[in-house]
C-alpha cells in the first residue's frame, strides 16, 4: 500500500487546523540513514516498472525481510516519536504475515482482482488460496483513484494511521484537551 495519501491528507489537515510544514523538516529521527537503507533494499527488491532489472524471487525475499529489519530498528530508535510506536505495530504485523507465508506477502485472489491484477505476483504480493493467518494477508484494494494504488493488509491500515498521526504530531497538532467546568454548587 502506498503511504502517499495517507502523509498528503494528514499535511492536509495539519495545515488546516494550524500546523506548520517546516516542523516536518525538524523532526528529530535518530539513524535516519536506516530508513533510506529499508527503501534501497525495497527498491532493489521490487523495482518500479522504469528501472532496468528484475530481482530473483528468493533474493527479493530475503532483501524484503531485512529491509523490516533495518525498519523494525530504526522504529525501536525512534520510539519516543509520537506515531511511530503505531507504525512499528503494522509492520510487526506484515513482518509475522510474510515469515508465516515463507516470505511473502499473501494477497488474496479477490483483491488482486479488485486491484485489476492478473498475475500471481504483483511486486510483493503473491496470490494465495490457503494462506497461513489469512487475516493479516493482503485482503483489500485500494481504489484506483488513489496514487500507485495496489492491495493492502491490516498491518497496512495500521502502518497508515501512524503515518497519519506522525505527520500530525510532527506538524504540531495536538489532540483537544477535554476540560470539564466545574459549577461549584452554591452554599
Amino acid at each position: 500500500m502506498s503511504l502517499v495519501f495517507p502523509v498528503l491528507l494528514a499535511v492536509g489537515v495539519g495545515l488546516a487546523l494550524g500546523g506548520r510544514l517546516g516542523a516536518l523538516a525538524e523532526l528529530d529521527l535518530r539513524a535516519p540513514w536506516l530508513f533510506l537503507a529499508a527503501v534501497a533494499l525495497q527498491l532493489v527488491a521490487f523495482p518500479v516498472a522504469f528501472l532496468p532489472w528484475r530481482t530473483d524471487e528468493t533474493l527479493a525475499s530475503v532483501l524484503w525481510v531485512a529491509s523490516y529489519g533495518l525498519l523494525v530498528v530504526a522504529a525501536v530508535l525512534n520510539r519516543r516519536i509520537t506515531g511511530v510506536p503505531v507504525v512499528a505495530v503494522g509492520m510487526a504485523l506484515n513482518l509475522v504475515a510474510i515469515l508465516a507465508n515463507r516470505g511473502s506477502m499473501p494477497v488474496t485472489h479477490e483483491a488482486m482482482r479488485d486491484a485489476g491484477r492478473s498475475d500471481a505476483v504483483q511486486a510483493n504480493s503473491t496470490a494465495m488460496s490457503d494462506p497461513n493467518l489469512p487475516w493479516l494477508v493482503d485482503r483489500w484494494a485500494a481504489p484506483d483513484w488513489i496514487p500507485l494504488a495496489n492491495v493492502f493488509s491490516v498491518g497496512d491500515v495500521v502502518i497508515a494511521v501512524g503515518a497519519f498521526v506522525l505527520v500530525l504530531a510532527a506538524m504540531g497538532m495536538r489532540p483537544p484537551r477535554l476540560t470539564t467546568n466545574r459549577v461549584e454548587p452554591e452554599q
